[in-house]
């Protein structure tokens, strides 16, 4: 996976000389602003800490608005997938037996008060704990073309939030449906500043409430002295809405105003100084070193493995950047993916990673034709089917065939063509080529990747492998991402495993693949080769060891049986 950082290289000839303007002019500006902040400083002061003061209210707001929409996502993700395991498990009755499943799901799961089924008007048919029935309608009417979940609010409340109701449909003119307890969406996240005078609301679908708190009305202010944020959820309808006074936020920088006054000359020299140094750098000599290192073949496949966890073979590898210095020093991608991408270098670099990945590792993957060998692309390998032609160039002949390719999308950063990126995603598929999406659940893809990039394998990033095996959250999310993946037919990898403890987890939500330092670090091909080997060494070893036990098991067996027969 690509590690992207800013960039700190020049161009070439014509580079230089718009960069040497650039140069004069960021120098200009940087003096210019120093000499404001010199002159005005109260001035400067007041519209920058008000400016901090309103961005840090609108990132904590942002933030609160998160807080309440993950919550009802999580709620509503939860009680979705249990009511379809009682559907796959055909608990769906009003008969005694499926009352005491229900009893008993109510039990272990904290966040569900009741569980029953209504009829096609929306009407309750039992529920459980027992209460009485009557003809109050709590969903909507069930519709041919409806979706299988629904959602609805039920006027019981706990601390400004409603009980929601959740159903999934049967396929029988009856739905099963669960109530989540308000406790479970009912919180005052964010600061002591801001909780004092803000208002949150959580709507859902078409403005039906679902949770308010705050007294704050913002109705008859003047627009400019309030400050407002919506968060939508990109999984449910739902939006939360954060209103709060300006006012409140410029509380915070009170203290900062006096003591930024004092600093302001300083800051002005600072500016000057790193003016200085920014304009007038050797970037160009820079430029230069790094496309010598792309000449000279400095940049070298490193391979992580991709494990079974559950008979601990190798399933594959992913490829992964290094820079070997002249003096065997190794450099990160972190330290030149940036610039190689927004200056075009990436795309030499990726044919030769694959040039040299088929050279060194294409005999090993002859051997074991099951292995698949994970490429990373960016965002600009989908703006032109140039990678379609250098896969083919490269693996045509090789002995790694196009059926053994994954190449990589990360979620991080947008494509500016998705209907483009599409169409060679699918050509790459028609060839045998598999496409995976990388960092699933941290970028700007989300859902509308799954859905319009058709996807075959999804990579759940290591910031929910840290935690999932002490964090629920994680947990449920991570269960949702496999459950998604099983739906729609896609495979799935955990990325950044480090402990056991995450791999008896992973297993029990079903993942059966990962990567990650528990396994192996990132290693060059010689190493790869040998660990590969030593694995499926390994591997043998059990299976036929196992084989053994078995066929002894088994003779024991029948002797036993003949002995009896005697």
């Amino acid at each position: 996976m690509f590690t992207h950082f800013a960039a700190w290289f020049a161009g070439d000839g014509t580079q230089r000389a718009c960069a040497l303007s650039f140069r004069y002019f960021g120098f200009a500006k940087t003096v210019l602003i120093a000499l404001v902040l010199a002159t005005t400083p109260l001035f400067a002061i007041n519209i920058i800490l008000n400016q901090y003061a309103e961005s840090r209210a609108v990132s904590e707001m942002e933030a609160m608005g998160q807080v309440s929409i993950r919550r009802a996502e999580e709620a509503i993700t939860t009680t979705v997938s249990f009511l379809q395991r009682l559907d796959r498990d055909d608990v769906e009755t009003c008969d005694a037996a499926d009352r005491i499943i229900y009893e008993q799901q109510i039990i272990d799961h904290g966040m569900i008060d009741a569980i029953g089924l209504v009829d096609a008007a929306g009407q309750r048919m039992c529920i459980i704990p027992d209460r009485e029935l009557s003809a109050e309608v709590v969903l909507p009417p069930l519709r041919p073309d409806g979706p299988l979940v629904g959602i609805g609010m039920l006027e019981r409340s706990y601390l400004g939030a409603r009980a929601a109701v959740v159903s999934w449909d049967l396929k029988n003119e009856t739905r099963l449906f669960a109530e989540i307890t308000p406790a479970v969406i009912a919180m005052d996240p964010g600061p002591e500043y801001l909780r004092s005078y803000r208002r949150t609301e959580l709507r859902l679908g078409d403005n039906l409430l679902w949770y308010q708190v705050g007294g704050y009305n913002s109705e008859g202010n003047d627009p400019s002295e309030m400050l407002s944020v919506e968060v939508a959820s990109e999984l449910y309808p739902l939006i939360a809405i954060v209103n709060a006074p300006v006012s409140a936020a410029l509380q915070v920088v009170q203290q900062l105003k006096v003591i930024a006054a004092a600093a302001c000359a300083a800051i002005a020299v600072l500016f000057v100084a790193i003016g200085i140094w920014y304009s007038w750098r050797p970037e160009s000599e820079a430029n230069d070193e790094f496309v010598a290192a792309i000449r000279n073949g400095e940049f070298i496949p490193y391979y992580q493995p991709v494990m079974d966890i559950e008979t601990k073979r190798v399933r594959g590898c992913e490829v992964l950047m290094r820079w070997r210095r002249p003096n065997g020093m190794i450099v990160s991608p972190g330290q030149f993916m940036a610039y190689a991408e927004a200056n075009g270098h990436i795309f030499d670099m990726t044919r030769h990673m694959m040039r040299v990945a088929s050279d060194e590792v294409g005999a090993l993957y002859g051997e074991h034709p099951d292995f698949k060998l994970s490429i990373n692309l960016f965002a600009g390998h989908f703006l032109d089917r140039e990678i379609v032609s250098d896969i083919k160039n490269t693996f045509e002949n090789s002995e790694i065939s196009y059926q053994q390719i994954v190449v990589e999308v990360t979620e991080r950063y947008p494509l500016e063509d998705m209907e483009l990126a599409r169409k060679i995603m699918a050509e790459l598929q028609a060839l045998g080529v598999r496409i995976a999406l990388d960092d699933v659940g941290t970028g700007h893809g989300g859902m509308a990747y799954l859905q319009k990039l058709g996807v075959d394998i999804i990579k759940i990033d290591k910031m929910f492998i840290d935690s999932i095996s002490s964090d629920d959250n994680s947990t449920t999310i991570v269960d949702s991402m496999v459950e998604l993946a099983d739906n729609l037919g896609m495979g799935i990898i955990a990325e950044g495993v480090e402990e056991e403890e995450q791999i008896d987890r992973l297993m029990e939500l079903g993942v059966t693949a990962a990567q990650g330092y528990y396994f192996a670090a990132p290693m060059p091909a010689k190493e790869f080769i040998e660990f590969a080997e030593r694995v499926e060494d390994e591997a043998r070893e059990r299976a036929r060891i196992a084989a053994e036990v078995a066929a002894a098991e088994q003779a024991a067996a029948e002797a036993s049986m003949e002995d009896e027969a005697a």
